[in-house]
């Protein structure tokens, strides 16, 4: 049987908050990076996952393993949950799945540039061709 799961972290990063969206499942781990800005309430987190579902840009998914799913007794869960509140918010898991998607990015706006300036390039040339072919018309 196939499961899979979604997590959203808010933390402050100075100078904003930021949401930290994790989802995963097939053996698959995406995550996305919201930035709120001030102090979000949770109806504006709610709202705003509502409005924004579909625009969310999530890293290329990373291969992981699969969550182990089974019960855990509610005094476990209660000190898990104090100590992912103590530890660091960002997983490293997140931080490489946010790094390789800030890498495609720089990829892709560095081969648009290079193919603009190739445009550019061409456009220039013909127009100096084109100023030598009026120079010889005998004007």
């Amino acid at each position: 049987m196939e499961s899979s799961y979604a997590k959203l972290t808010i933390l402050f990063e100075d100078p904003f908050w930021i949401g930290l969206y994790e989802r995963g499942g097939g053996g698959a781990y995406e995550v996305c990076k919201i930035t709120f800005g001030a102090e979000p309430r949770d109806q504006e987190v709610y709202a705003f996952l509502l409005e924004h579902w579909r625009r969310l840009r999530f890293s290329p998914a990373v291969t992981g393993r699969e969550r182990e799913e089974r019960s855990v007794s509610p005094k476990r869960r209660q000190r898990q949950i104090q100590r992912q509140l103590r530890s660091p918010a960002l997983s490293t898991k997140a931080q490489q799945a946010l790094q390789l998607q800030r890498e495609q990015g720089r990829e892709a706006r560095r081969a648009r540039t290079r193919e603009e300036r190739e445009t550019e390039r061409q456009r220039q040339f013909a127009l100096r061709r084109e100023k030598r072919r009026e120079k010889h018309r005998g004007h």
